[in-house]
C-alpha cells in the first residue's frame, strides 16, 4: 500500500512539474519545489518502512550545490571567452568577412552566415553573445533579401549546431549524468571520445541547414530588402586581424589534439584574443578590458548558475525518492535500447515547450527515472536525452536566444517552429546514427 501512495505522489508531482514547464513556468523555481516536494516523499516512504531517513540538508540542499563548483568554474570561463570574442571585434570581423564573400549571391551567404554562426558558437555561448552576434546577422540578412522565416531558423539552428561542441552545454548537461554507475564502467566526461561524436553531430545539423537553404533558395533570391524592426545602426567594430577568425575553433581543438581540460583551453583562447586584437598594449588597459568582460559575462549567466544549483539540489532528492520505487519501474521502462531509441526518435518534439524529452524542463525528471534503473550505458543515456533536447535548443521559442531571434525580427512564433522543427527533428535521426557509431 505503501509503494502505491508513492507511486501515486510521485506521478503527480511530476506530472504538475510538466505541465508548470512547458507553460513557461521558471524552471529555477520548479527546480528548488520539486527537491523540497520529493524529499518530503522520500521520508514519507521512510515512515512507511520503504527507505532510511538520511541528512537531507546536507545530501540534498548543501552537498549537490558545492561539488558543482568545477563545473559553474567551466560555464564561467566558456562565457567570458564568448563576451570577449564580441567584445573584441572578433565576430563582428567574421561577419564582415561573409557580407565580403557573399556579395550579391544571397544564397552562398546565407550560406556563409550559418557557418559563421556556427564557428563563433563552438565557444560563444549566452543570450547575450547571441543578441550581439544577431544584431550584426540579421540585418545583414534582411539587407539581401533573405526572409524572416528562413534567416531566423538558420540563425538559431546554426547556434544550436555549435552546440555540440560547445563545452560550456556540455558541462551543463554533464552533472545529470555524474555519480552514474554505468553497466561498462564509462564515464560521461569531456574529452576526444565525446568530441569525436560532438563533430560529427555538428556537422549533420549543418547539412541539414544547408539543405534547409537550397530547399528554400527560390525564396531567397526573389526575397526584397527590408528593414529589421529595432534594429539599430551598425556599431564601428575595431578591425582585427585574420588570424582571430580560428580562435573560436580554438579551444575545441585544444581538447581534440593536445587532450587539453576545457578551462586552460578558454583562458588560452581568450588571452590570444587580447593578445591579437591590441587589448594587450598597456597594463591599464588590459586590466580594464579583463575587469569589464567578465563582468558583463557572469552577469549573462547570474541566473543559469542558480538555475543549476537548484537543478543539482532536485536531482540529489529524485535519485533517493526513485530508488524507493526502481523496483516497479523496471516492469514499466522498456530495457531494450532499440525499442527506446525509436520511442524518443518519434517522440523527440516532447522536448519543445521544456517537455519530458528536454533536459532543462521535464527532461530532467525523465532522465533520473532511467539512471535509477542502472541498466544502461551511461552515454547511451547521454544521446538518449541530449539528443532530442538539441531539438529544443535549436528551435523552441523557450530558449532564451530564440525567443530573442523572435522578438527582434518580428517572426511568429508558429512560422518559426513550422521552419525549424523539422530540420531539427530529421537531423536528430542521423545524429542517434553517429551516437551508435561513435558514443555508446
Amino acid at each position: 500500500m505503501g509503494s502505491i501512495i508513492i507511486c501515486i505522489l510521485l506521478a503527480v508531482t511530476f506530472i504538475g512539474f510538466i505541465v508548470f514547464a512547458m507553460r513557461g513556468g521558471s524552471l529555477t523555481v520548479s527546480f528548488f519545489a520539486m527537491a523540497v516536494l520529493w524529499t518530503g516523499i522520500y521520508f514519507l516512504a521512510a515512515a512507511f518502512g520503504l527507505a532510511k531517513p538520511f541528512n537531507f540538508i546536507s545530501d540534498i540542499f548543501s552537498t549537490p550545490a558545492l561539488n558543482y563548483g568545477g563545473t559553474a568554474v567551466q560555464i564561467i570561463f566558456g562565457a567570458w571567452f564568448g563576451r570577449v570574442l564580441v567584445d573584441t571585434g572578433i565576430a563582428a570581423g567574421i561577419s564582415r568577412l561573409v557580407v565580403r564573400a557573399g556579395k550579391d549571391r544571397s544564397v552562398i551567404a546565407t550560406i556563409l552566415i550559418a557557418l559563421v554562426t556556427c564557428l563563433i558558437f563552438s565557444s560563444a555561448y549566452g543570450v547575450g553573445s547571441a543578441v550581439a552576434i544577431g544584431s550584426i546577422l540579421f540585418p545583414i540578412m534582411a539587407s539581401i533579401g533573405v526572409p524572416k522565416k528562413i534567416a531566423v531558423p538558420v540563425f538559431t539552428l546554426s547556434i544550436g549546431a555549435a552546440m555540440w561542441i560547445n563545452s560550456v552545454l556540455f558541462v551543463q548537461f554533464q552533472p545529470f549524468f555524474q555519480g552514474y554507475k554505468s553497466p561498462d564502467g564509462s564515464v560521461v566526461e569531456w574529452g576526444a571520445h565525446y568530441l569525436r561524436f560532438g563533430t560529427a553531430a555538428m556537422a549533420i545539423q549543418m547539412i541539414g541547414i544547408i539543405v534547409f537553404i537550397l530547399v528554400n533558395r527560390k525564396a531567397i533570391r526573389n526575397g526584397q530588402p527590408y528593414e529589421v524592426a529595432g534594429a539599430v545602426g551598425e556599431r564601428d567594430w575595431p578591425k582585427v586581424p585574420a588570424i582571430t577568425y580560428v580562435l573560436p575553433v580554438l579551444p575545441a581543438t585544444l581538447s581534440i589534439v593536445l587532450n587539453w581540460p576545457a578551462v586552460p583551453a578558454l583562458l588560452l583562447s581568450t588571452l590570444l584574443a587580447f593578445a591579437l586584437t591590441g587589448g594587450m598594449k598597456t597594463l591599464k588597459g588590459f586590466i580594464e578590458e579583463l575587469g569589464t568582460t567578465a563582468k558583463t559575462a557572469i552577469g549573462d549567466i547570474g541566473g543559469l548558475l542558480i538555475l543549476l544549483f537548484c537543478l543539482k539540489m532536485f536531482q540529489a532528492s529524485a535519485i533517493k525518492v526513485v530508488g524507493v520505487i526502481t523496483p516497479l519501474l523496471a516492469h514499466v521502462i522498456p530495457n531494450n535500447e532499440m525499442i527506446l531509441v525509436v520511442v524518443v526518435l518519434i517522440l523527440a518534439p516532447l522536448a519543445l515547450f521544456r517537455g519530458p524529452l528536454e533536459l532543462y524542463g521535464a527532461g530532467a525528471a525523465t532522465v533520473t527515472l532511467l539512471l535509477g534503473l542502472g541498466t544502461f550505458n551511461a552515454w547511451f543515456l547521454y544521446a538518449l536525452m541530449v539528443i532530442p533536447s538539441m531539438i529544443g535548443i535549436s528551435s523552441c521559442f523557450t530558449q532564451s536566444w530564440n525567443a530573442w531571434s523572435l522578438e527582434y525580427s518580428g517572426l511568429d512564433a508558429k512560422t518559426f517552429l513550422l521552419k525549424g522543427v523539422p530540420v531539427a527533428w530529421i537531423s536528430s535521426v542521423f545524429i542517434m546514427g553517429a551516437a551508435a557509431v561513435l558514443l555508446f
